[in-house]
């Protein structure tokens, strides 16, 4: 039965609406390491990194010093339109298992992007607008990336290139329907538009495409037509950042009716759901305060954190961009054409990595898409919401958590991201429910393929 004291949707006011994003790598223990230059293999300085980002981006990127960032009135105002998101307590899934747990999803899924992208990319152009660029490039996965940058660059007048994986834009040819609506120019990645497409192609020409590719093009395409910067929807500082609202606003609306998580879950794939979400909490325990376990959920077909390797790397397959030390798979690795494609990238946030790595980011968990499928179908069905395949990880280790409630009689109060919808993705669904998905677990010598082409780097740490 319904807890009388605690509604639902727990809505915030709109006055709720954080006015600064957290920046966790102000209170980080050991920073992550340096960024390094591809030609000096040197830390990289504001100007290496200016022809590729916005000038206010490439700030918050080196930031380690400002624990808030105050958000632009603009971007504030832009949030209006779908923030505060809700805090929903999932009581019709514990019925379902019979839990004394207490689950809580926050529901970034109300807006046309369909997820948390949206946070970062109107930040990011509006940035963008503000220093008077003509418009910006990217990549994108399953596509809530790249539909999130082509609505906020409608918003503001930008232009709006789209490299997409090849496979996910097979897959999912209705995200790209939706770019282009707001105006975008979608490329399936790799292509011939771009030197980099070009030669990865000519070396593989049946490849699939991965993240990395599409990085490696949307930079080369930026870097080389004046009046663009090139923007990212994961990974890097910027973008958790940006995502810490989710994170600030789940914690507000937990603390309105005295509540605090047990365990934090979060997707992870770059690492900006996951940051998001767990930023604020993650802030308590490097404060030495009572703070969650965290949870990161990552498809067992591209596993980062649990089988990568703790290194410097390339962010993408051309080799053109900064290395970061980060858990990696290779940027060469190209990971099966599976139905996770926000979650498809080589890497993990060198934020997350250093936490992970550091201890402080308790636990990286890998699970097979079946069995993430039949989660997302269980929740689904209880909960009445279509979950996008990315969010059905972290609604699996959910459910397998909130059992271990059950068996042990524990009531923990577990909260979980659910950032994205599945109606993009009912072609996964169709071939979960007739019996013809499969799961693809990489082989060792698969990994040690993309092993191979770890950067040897003397004296680098």
């Amino acid at each position: 039965m319904a807890n009388k004291n605690i509604p639902y949707k727990i809505n915030l006011e709109e006055s709720d609406i954080p006015q600064a994003w957290y920046n966790v790598r102000a209170d980080m223990k050991t920073q992550h390491r340096p960024i390094l230059h591809p030609g000096t293999l040197q830390p990289v300085v504001p100007d290496d990194l200016r022809p590729v980002f916005c000038d206010e981006l490439v700030a918050q990127e080196l930031d380690d010093k400002n624990r808030f960032i105050e958000i632009p009135q603009p971007v504030r105002n832009f949030y209006k339109m779908y923030r505060p998101a809700p805090l929903v307590r999932a009581y019709f899934l514990e019925k379902e298992l019979d839990t004394p747990a207490k689950i809580y999803y926050k529901y970034e899924g109300g807006n046309t992007s369909g997820s948390h992208k949206l946070n970062s990319s109107i930040a990011q152009a509006y940035y963008a607008k503000e220093q008077g660029l003509k418009g910006v490039t990217t990549e994108t996965g399953a596509g809530q990336w790249g539909t999130a940058l082509s609505m906020a660059c409608g918003y503001f007048g930008l232009d709006c290139r789209v490299y997409m994986v090849k496979v996910s834009a097979e897959q999912k040819p209705y995200r790209k329907a939706v770019m282009e609506t707001y105006g975008a120019t979608v490329t399936a990645s790799p292509s011939d538009t771009t030197n980099i497409g070009k030669k990865i192609l000519s070396e593989n020409p049946d490849t699939t495409g991965s993240l990395g590719c599409a990085i490696s093009e949307a930079v080369e395409a930026a870097v080389s037509t004046e009046g663009y910067r090139y923007v990212l929807g994961s990974v890097l500082n910027q973008v958790l950042i940006h995502q810490s609202v989710v994170g600030l606003e789940a914690k507000a609306a937990m603390e309105k009716y005295g509540e605090y998580p047990d365990i934090v879950i979060g997707c992870a794939g770059g690492g900006s759901n996951l940051g998001g979400l767990m930023a604020p909490f993650m802030g308590d325990r490097l404060a030495g305060k009572a703070s969650p376990y965290f949870i990161a959920v990552e498809p067992a077909s591209c596993p980062s954190l649990t089988r990568g390797r703790f290194a410097y790397d390339f962010c993408d397959t051309g080799k053109v961009t900064p290395l970061a030390k980060m858990y990696t798979l290779g940027s060469s690795f190209i990971p099966a054409s599976n139905h996770a494609g926000g979650l498809r990238y080589h890497g993990m946030s060198p934020i997350l990595s250093q936490l992970y790595h550091d201890g402080y980011l308790d636990e990286a968990r890998a699970v097979g898409q079946l069995s993430v499928f039949d989660a997302a179908k269980t929740f689904a069905r209880v909960e009445g919401l279509l979950p996008a395949p990315e969010s059905a990880h972290a609604i699996r280790a959910a459910i397998d958590e909130a059992l271990k409630c059950k068996e042990s009689g524990e009531a923990k109060t577990i909260l979980f991201g659910l950032t994205g919808t599945g109606y993009f993705d009912l072609s996964a669904y169709m071939q979960y429910n007739d019996g013809t998905m499969e799961d693809y677990v990489p082989t060792d010598e698969d990994l040690q393929r993309g092993f191979d082409g770890l950067p040897d780097l003397p004296g680098v740490e």
